[in-house]
């Protein structure tokens, strides 16, 4: 067994370090990391500047470039073999209902994934890495069931949501959907030292569909929310009405005569 260990956080993060901690033992670990905190760039590849990947002295590579960067070397260089399985986190905060178009996070289990490698992203609810320690023994546990009993053949993508509590080793697991977000706050707007205007992009908006059965629900509960993910964004419930609008354009209704 090997196992890619990666994150958005940056190779020095306690989430980081405590995830490969928790792996111990399972198999062979590589990790691949970017070299700095990289939340939030989703699944963007660098592709107009080289990369560059060093090895610290934990044995940790770490990538100037994004988690996506990170994997995408990881499986495609040659520095390493293919691995069996990918992991991304521990994340410093949660990654639930929109959320996951923009982790960095889910992007470099999702790279994995888009490799036809199985992929977990793995998440603290709570920011500040509070409860770390039994997150990393839920994480473990999630790794161990799904090596004992894969879900299904052929690889899958899981987003694992982990609640910032003392037990949450004990608290149940339930197969989730994503919830759903407002929109972001107001950016916000303050100046430089030659005083011109500069923005920051403002804080997540609040759930909106946290409903029964989502990861807002779930975590909010005491639970451990484990949602299963893809990359087909197509609306597939709309395209008989799609097909329907491109079948009847405006004029259509003459062109017959």
């Amino acid at each position: 067994m090997r196992i890619l260990i990666a994150n958005d956080d940056g190779y020095l993060a306690p989430g980081l370090e405590a995830l490969v901690q928790a792996c111990e033992g399972l198999g062979h670990i590589d990790v691949f990391a970017p070299e700095r905190n990289a939340s939030g760039t989703s699944n963007s590849l660098t592709l107009h500047q080289p990369l560059t990947v060093h090895t610290a002295r934990n044995g940790f590579r770490f990538v100037t470039g994004t988690p996506s960067d990170s994997v995408h070397l990881a499986l495609t260089s040659g520095l390493i073999e293919t691995p069996d399985l990918v992991l991304s986190g521990i994340n410093n905060g949660a990654n639930m209902g929109d959320d996951t178009l923009y982790s960095g996070t889910v992007a470099a289990a999702t790279e994995g994934f888009l490799f036809g490698i199985p992929a977990i992203a793995f998440s603290l609810t709570d920011k500040g890495w509070t409860h770390l320690d039994a997150a990393a023994k839920v994480a473990r546990r999630v790794v161990e069931h799904v090596l004992a009993r894969p879900p299904g053949a052929g690889a899958w993508l899981l987003n694992v949501n982990i609640p910032a509590i003392p037990d949450s080793e004990q608290a149940p697991w339930q197969i989730t959907r994503l919830g759903r977000r407002h929109a972001s706050r107001p950016a916000i707007v303050t100046t430089n030292p030659r005083g011109e205007p500069i923005y920051w992009i403002g804080p997540a908006g609040e759930a909106r569909d946290e409903g029964d059965g989502t990861d807002f629900q779930v975590t909010r509960a005491g639970g451990v929310s484990i949602t299963p993910l893809q990359v087909d964004m197509t609306d597939h419930a709309g395209l008989p009405r799609w097909r329907d609008w491109v079948g009847n354009p405006p004029g259509s209704e003459g062109s017959a005569a």
